[in-house]
C-alpha cells in the first residue's frame, strides 16, 4: 500500500486551509449567539443530577416555541397579505419545528419518578402552565380561554401581550377571511365576531370548504392552505398527547406544581381542535 492510500489518522492537517485564527475586531461565534448568557442560564435549584435535564429540556421547548411564534406571525402576515406562496414554505417549517418539539418528550421520558421527585419541591408553584410563549402560541392558533391570562398578573409587560393575543383575529379567523376575498361565503357573524372568544364551528364554513376540496384542481392554493392546516392541527394533538403521556409515566396522577389536576387537566386538552370545519369535511367527502 502507498503512502497515498494510507487512511488518515491523527489531526486534521489545516495548512491548507484559510482558517481567521485572528479575528481581529469581529464578533466571535460566541458572541454572536450569546452563549456566556445562554449557557449561564441553567441553574439548578439541587443538587439532583437529573434536575439539568429537566431544565435543559424546557429551555430548549421554550427555544422552539420562540421560533415557532416568530414564524406563525409571518404567516399571520402572509394570510392578511392574501400571499400564500411564502405562507406554504413557512407553514412546512413549522411543522419541522413541532417535530422538534415533539422529541424533546423522548428525552425528558428518561427521567424516572424517583429522579424527579428527589428535586420537585425545588420547582415551588412554577410550572408550564405558566410559559407565556406557548400562551400567546395556543391564542394565536384560535384556542381563547381570557382565565389563562390571570397566572400572568404581576408581569405587565407580559399580561399586555397576551391581552392582544387574545383580543387578535387567530389564524383560522385571518383564513376565513382570505376564503371570503377569494368568493367563498363566509357568514359576518364568523367574520366580524368577538376575537377573545373561542371559535365556534359553523355549517357555513364547512361548506366552504367542501367546495375548495370539491374545486381543488381550481382553488390548489387554497386546498394546499387547508392540508397544511390539518398538518399543524395534527402535530399539536401529538404534541398534547406526547405531553399527558409522559407526565402520567413520571408523576402518574399528582397534581401538578402550578396547582392543575396534572394528567386529567392536560387530558381535557386532547379533543381541541384550532380549525374544526377541516376535520369535519372529511366525512363529508
Amino acid at each position: 500500500m502507498s503512502t497515498r492510500d494510507t487512511p488518515p489518522t491523527g489531526r486534521i492537517d489545516l495548512s491548507d486551509e484559510s482558517v481567521h485564527w485572528d479575528l481581529g475586531s469581529s464578533r466571535s461565534y460566541a458572541q454572536y449567539l450569546q452563549l456566556e448568557a445562554l449557557l449561564g442560564a441553567q441553574q439548578p435549584a439541587s443538587f439532583e443530577h437529573d434536575e439539568m435535564l429537566f431544565i435543559i429540556v424546557h429551555q430548549t421547548s421554550e427555544l422552539w416555541l420562540r421560533l415557532f411564534l416568530h414564524e406563525l406571525s409571518a404567516v399571520l402576515g402572509y394570510v392578511q397579505r392574501d400571499d400564500l406562496g411564502p405562507t406554504f414554505k413557512l407553514l412546512r417549517r413549522i411543522g419541522i419545528i413541532q417535530a422538534q418539539m415533539l422529541s424533546v418528550w423522548d428525552v425528558l421520558s428518561t427521567m424516572t419518578p424517583a429522579d424527579y421527585s428527589a428535586f420537585r419541591n425545588a420547582l415551588g408553584r412554577s410550572s408550564g402552565f405558566q410559559s407565556a410563549q406557548y400562551r400567546q402560541l395556543e391564542f394565536m392558533l384560535g384556542n381563547k380561554n381570557a382565565d389563562m391570562i390571570r397566572v400572568h398578573q404581576r408581569d405587565e409587560q407580559v399580561h399586555a401581550t397576551l391581552q392582544r393575543a387574545l383580543r387578535a383575529p387567530s389564524l383560522y379567523d385571518e383564513v376565513l377571511r382570505l376564503l371570503s376575498r377569494r368568493g367563498y361565503g363566509i357568514p359576518d357573524e364568523v367574520l366580524e365576531r368577538d376575537f377573545s372568544e373561542p371559535y365556534v364551528s359553523n355549517k357555513a364554513v364547512a361548506g366552504a370548504w367542501l367546495g375548495v376540496y370539491h374545486n381543488s384542481a381550481h382553488d390548489f392554493e387554497l386546498y394546499q392552505l387547508a392540508e397544511q392546516l390539518i398538518d399543524l392541527d395534527h402535530h399539536f394533538q401529538l404534541w398534547r398527547f406526547h405531553h399527558v403521556k409522559t407526565v402520567e409515566r413520571i408523576i402518574g396522577n399528582k397534581a401538578g406544581t402550578g396547582g392543575t389536576s396534572g394528567v386529567s387537566y392536560l387530558l381535557k386538552a386532547l379533543e381541541l381542535r384550532f380549525f374544526p370545519e377541516l376535520w369535519q369535511v372529511r366525512s363529508a367527502l
